[in-house]
C-alpha cells in the first residue's frame, strides 16, 4: 500500500535513534541514494508484515528527479531516520489541476512519536507548492491509522481513490489543496 507512515524494522534501520535533540535535517536525494534505499527497503517489509506483500504499485527513479518530483531523506545526528517524496501527477483533485503525489512516507520506529512524520510532510508540501504545485493527493491503507490520522490532522481529506490500488478495498485517498499563505 501507498505512502503511510508506518513503522517497521529493517537491519540497520530499526536500531535504536540516541540523540540529544530532534533536529531533523532533510536533504534532497536520489531514490537510488543507499540511505533512501535502506529506508524504502524498511517501508516495503513493513508492508508486508501489515498486508502480507511488497507495494506493488509502479515506480520509476525518474519520477522523483527535477522537474517531475523529489525525493528526501531526513537525518537525526546522521543517522537517516525518514523519507518522504513528492511526484507530479495526472490526478485531478480539489479543483486542482496540477497536482502531485505523496510517495514514501515513512519513519523508523526508533524515531517515532517525535513529530517527525509531521515536519516531512509539512517540507512536501513547501516544496511542492515552491514548483508550482496546487494540490498533494495520496493513496495509504486502512492497515496504517496512524498515517490516516496524520493525513487528516494535517488537513487533508478524503478523495476518490486513483492510481494503482483505486479499486482496492484496503486503499484509502486524501488530498489537500496547497496555498502559499498556508506554507
Amino acid at each position: 500500500m501507498g505512502t503511510g507512515g508506518v513503522a517497521g524494522v529493517a537491519a540497520g534501520v530499526g536500531r535504536r535513534v540516541r540523540t540529544v535533540s530532534d533536529d531533523l535535517r532533510i536533504e534532497r536525494v536520489s531514490i537510488t541514494h543507499p540511505d533512501a534505499r535502506l529506508l524504502v527497503e524498511a517501508v516495503q517489509e513493513e508492508y508486508v508484515a501489515r498486508y502480507g506483500g511488497r507495494d506493488d504499485s509502479p515506480i520509476d527513479a525518474r519520477d522523483f528527479e527535477d522537474p517531475l518530483g523529489s525525493f528526501y531523506v531526513g537525518y537525526l545526528d546522521g543517522v537517516p531516520v525518514a523519507t518522504g517524496a513528492w511526484r507530479r501527477s495526472s490526478v485531478r483533485a480539489l479543483g486542482a489541476q496540477v497536482t502531485a503525489e505523496v510517495k514514501r512516507m515513512y519513519v523508523v520506529p526508533a524515531a517515532q512519536r517525535r513529530g517527525l512524520a509531521r515536519r516531512m510532510l509539512a517540507h512536501l508540501e513547501t516544496t511542492a507548492a515552491a514548483e508550482g504545485i496546487e494540490a498533494l493527493v495520496l493513496e495509504t491503507g486502512m492497515k496504517q491509522p496512524e498515517a490516516i490520522q496524520l493525513y487528516l490532522s494535517s488537513g487533508y481529506e478524503p478523495i476518490p481513490g486513483f492510481g494503482y490500488y483505486a479499486d482496492s478495498d484496503l486503499s484509502r485517498c486524501f488530498g489537500r489543496l496547497l496555498r502559499t499563505t498556508d506554507l
